[in-house]
């Protein structure tokens, strides 16, 4: 149980760490752009840049094996259905904030045809629970093949997606040649991935904590020589970066300080879903009212708020009739397979254990 629980500490600081610099990204960039000013984050932001999303989607693919051979309607409801349902609905509720702009510019018509447009075209922040989706669906109808071809071939995607000779501008199609490789990866490798963890775990902090800097150092130098974008090496610094976000999570997991990014990673779903709220309202507010204090700061303000909102917007909503913004209604679940009985068709979900296959007669 104590190594169960291991697992899940370094995983949770690692999508903790992950969601964390998704938000610090949007939020520097956000305010940058406002401003016309670069900020001191900036270079942070540059420096995550290439293991940032692949160490998010290596992650989402560890548990998919375990899952992988569920039936159809299991899988489909779990893992695809679950992510349409979040999609859907904070696409939706972008629109009621966003639309007035885009009716506007477009008119009716316009604002129509755009929210029709997200459901082919991943919206706004939105594309990473897109892209989930794609992802384990592709992967469970791939599930018989070859797996070093997969592998193989999503690898080869992503080197030449940096080469520009798939970019297509539809966002589905690049980003899945970017980064369906380390999703592959995590659901393919995850015993090894685990192993890595379990080993970096045997080592002492002071190690993890040496090595993470000569990483650290390395990353950086890569990012300011340019080298960090070129196909092959991209890919490379992608899975290393990985390798160190996931060794942070365990670095992190011995200590009790950073009790709050592990939350974080816990509920990396919530943030991501509604982190824009909290950072386009801040971002409004400070820029308007304190424009004095600095894009730097601003943009550290507006990261904590699109880290703290959500989570405060989900304790509020979580035992109310909103709590569907975080928690999937029953109605919005496919529903359960029948299993045939002597005396007639039972839901599985109400029968015992020998109703889980049908009987014969």
């Amino acid at each position: 149980m104590e190594q169960a629980k291991n697992r899940v500490d370094w995983i949770d600081y690692a999508k903790g760490i992950c969601i964390v610099l998704v938000v610090a990204m949007h939020s520097t960039l956000g305010i940058e752009k406002a401003t016309g000013e670069i900020s001191a984050l900036h270079g942070f932001i540059d420096w995550a840049r290439p293991f940032r999303m692949p160490d998010f989607f290596l992650i989402s693919g560890l548990f998919l094996a375990s899952r992988i051979d569920r039936p159809w309607r299991d899988f489909l409801d779990s893992k695809v259905v679950h992510f349409a349902y979040f999609y859907v609905l904070w696409m939706s509720i972008q629109f009621l904030l966003k639309g007035h702009d885009i009716y506007l510019q477009d008119g009716l018509s316009g604002l129509f045809l755009a929210y029709i447009n997200g459901f082919v075209e991943p919206f706004g922040t939105l594309w990473f629970i897109y892209m989930l989706a794609v992802f384990f669906l592709v992967t469970k109808v791939l599930r018989t093949t070859p797996p070093l071809l997969i592998f193989a071939g999503a690898a080869l995607l992503e080197v030449c997606i940096k080469t520009a000779t798939i970019a297509t501008g539809h966002t589905i199609i690049d980003e899945f040649a970017a980064r369906y490789v380390y999703f592959f990866a995590g659901y393919w490798l995850a015993r090894h991935v685990f192993n890595w963890a379990a080993d970096v775990d045997r080592r002492s902090a002071l190690q993890i904590f040496a090595c993470l800097l000569v990483w650290g150092a390395a990353n950086f130098i890569m990012v300011q020589s340019g080298l960090s974008g070129q196909p092959g090496i991209s890919l490379a610094m992608g899975f290393v970066g990985a390798g160190a976000v996931i060794a942070s999570g365990v670095f992190l997991s011995k200590f009790k300080f950073a009790a709050a990014l592990r939350y974080c990673g816990e509920n990396s779903i919530v943030i991501y879903l509604a982190f824009f709220l909290f950072m386009a309202g801040s971002r409004a507010v400070l820029l308007r009212y304190a424009p004095g204090l600095g894009p730097s700061f601003i943009a550290a303000m507006t990261t904590l708020a699109g880290v703290t909102g959500p989570l405060l917007l989900f304790w509020a909503t979580r035992n109310t009739k909103l709590a569907f913004l975080f928690k999937r209604p029953a109605w919005a679940k496919l529903p359960r397979a029948l299993a045939k009985t002597n005396t007639g068709w039972h839901s599985v979900s109400h029968v015992g254990k020998s109703a889980q296959t049908p009987q014969t007669r």
